[in-house]
């Protein structure tokens, strides 16, 4: 039986593919048949670049990574599932051995099959095979769209790990796209005293303001000639003051990657704080590192998602602390996938989560 699949062929080139029907590659694999699939800006990344960072597009892959299906095939050594299983992914299988796996930090792994990470083929398949213990069932009550938005949550709950998140903090996030609003929602899932979300796009605002934070900011722009790290600690200022932060949040999350929020969140946290990377635009920025010294920040970096991630990201959305439905603003069958990827890429502020349906039948 073949297997329809959405194929980057190449840079800027896609194709739909009539590929073989996969087999189980060992006993502790299984099939899954899928059922839909977000598309997250990595793929358009890969789609319009080719590369990010070290990951280059050499030969041709499948897209797509964010997704839900049904189990329909499983190998001899199985027994977390069968057939009939409603399962959300998680997309990237390391290879469990290495000191980085043992440790939990798998996110770290250099030989982490990672669904439409060059070379791995993606989700964007009829079928897809995957190991077992990367599937996480999903309850009766959930279906198959927040199945395949549990990726995204996966990765806000990994940023809110890394920030050592806690009750009773005031957590600060930038950019509020689907992976900001969901770090304030599972911050305050969390028991966060205070969220507040920042962004330059008031439609995003206001959609966070009804989502998951308690206050939001629509920063200045610099006056013409402005020096514009001078303009970030103005802002950062302005800021603590009117959500009334006193030396600044506890908690900074980046999550625009956007080079005026970098500098803001540095000047922003207060002292002792942490501030967490978590957004990728630009790749080397001006950085206010004496402030980030002086004020003893713990800097750090959140990448993909660790032990624990997924399963507690499915119980945020089944027991609806987490409602992943209302980012969904745009859905598309199979055969569209190619229109769904245009409307990603040209990044309108009223299109928000954008859902492919699998391959019917």
């Amino acid at each position: 039986m073949a297997n329809p699949s959405f194929v980057l062929r190449a840079v800027k080139d896609v194709a739909f593919e009539n590929r073989p029907k996969p087999q189980l590659r060992d006993e502790h694999e299984v099939m899954v048949h899928i059922a839909q699939t977000g598309i997250c800006g990595s793929d358009v990344h890969y789609w319009q670049r080719g590369r990010i960072g070290d990951f280059v597009l050499e030969s041709p892959i499948v897209l797509g990574h964010e997704s839900s299906g049904t189990v329909v095939e499983v190998g001899s050594a199985v027994k977390n599932l069968k057939p009939g299983d409603r399962v959300a992914i998680e997309p990237g299988v390391p290879c469990r051995r290495c000191d980085y796996c043992r440790g939990g930090a798998y996110n770290l792994c250099a030989d982490t099959i990672f669904a439409a990470t060059p070379p791995w083929d993606g989700t964007l398949s009829k079928y897809y095979t995957v190991a077992s213990d990367y599937c996480y069932p999903i309850p009766d009550h959930m279906d198959l769209e927040e199945g395949a938005m549990v990726e995204p949550v996966a990765v806000a709950v990994q940023i809110a790990k890394v920030a050592d998140l806690r009750a009773g903090q005031t957590v600060l996030v930038f950019g509020c796209g689907p992976i900001g609003v969901l770090c304030q929602a599972v911050a305050k899932a969390y028991g966060a005293k205070k969220v507040i979300g920042v962004d330059v796009v008031q439609s995003r605002l206001d959609f966070a303001a009804s989502y998951g934070a308690d206050g939001v900011f629509l920063p200045p722009r610099a006056e013409a000639g402005a020096d514009p790290v001078r303009h970030a600690e103005n802002v950062a200022r302005i800021i603590k003051e009117k959500f009334d932060l006193d030396e600044g949040p506890d908690v900074v999350l980046e999550c625009s990657g956007a080079e005026p929020c970098i500098q803001m969140g540095v000047f922003a946290a207060k002292k002792g704080g942490i501030y967490v990377q978590a957004g990728m635009g630009k790749e080397e920025v001006v950085f206010p590192i004496t402030t980030a010294c002086i004020r003893a920040l713990a800097i750090r970096g959140s990448i993909r998602y660790t032990l624990g991630c997924y399963p507690t990201a499915v119980e945020l959305v089944a027991s609806g602390r987490v409602d992943v439905k209302r980012l969904i603003t745009n859905r598309f069958k199979f055969e569209e996938a190619e229109q769904a990827f245009e409307l990603v890429k040209a990044g309108r502020h009223d299109v928000f989560k954008v859902i492919i349906e699998g391959v019917q039948g």
